[in-house]
């Protein structure tokens, strides 16, 4: 039986890739979550005044896949300590959360940020959100595998946004430990 997993780690382009190909993964979907404002666009969420974070549902088949190894391919896409946005995009629409679908994915996301915390690989305490799942608003359809429709572009995104930079030093063969254990 399928389940789905919810996160917010900036641009969901980003995040989107990072499940790409990735085996028990059935569908990811780039849209909006956690705001008050019905109907959101892509405008309107980047003003930053709905409430909403940009991000990923995904549909995964837990035989094949588990949510902490999901939430271990998410952690590594992101800066947990940055309270302000992600990377070059600031603002409360590219925070970093984990919409929990369950109390078992609640328990599991909050068991891994403390994993992180005790691992002390950052400076600072994670601040990703871990809160309840609300009103998933899919992305326009340009967002939608948007990696796959214009990889130039998004290379150099993901590149120019110091994200990757960030991922090659930070997530070092150390944090492995984290995520294997």
């Amino acid at each position: 039986m399928t389940q789905t997993a919810t996160f917010a780690g900036g641009c969901f382009w980003c995040i989107a890739s990072a499940f790409d190909g990735t085996k028990g993964v059935e569908n990811i979907v780039s849209g909006y979550m956690g705001g008050h404002v019905d109907n959101p666009t892509y405008a309107h969420v980047c003003t930053g005044t709905t409430g909403h974070a940009e991000v990923v549902r995904i549909s995964y088949d837990p035989d094949l896949i588990s949510y902490d190894a999901l939430l271990a391919v998410f952690f590594r896409q992101i800066d947990p300590t940055d309270d302000g946005g992600s990377f070059m995009d600031r603002g409360s629409q590219y925070r970093s959360a984990v919409f929990y679908h369950t109390q078992e994915q609640q328990q599991q996301a909050l068991a891994m940020i403390q994993k992180i915390n005790d691992a002390k690989i950052f400076d600072s305490p994670v601040v990703t959100e871990v809160v309840e799942a609300s009103q998933f608003f899919p992305a326009e359809t340009y967002h939608q595998d948007y990696h796959k429709k214009n990889p130039v572009h998004y290379k150099y995104y993901r590149i120019g946004s110091g994200r990757q930079g960030f991922i090659t030093k930070a997530w070092d063969a150390k944090s492995d430990k984290i995520f294997e254990s």
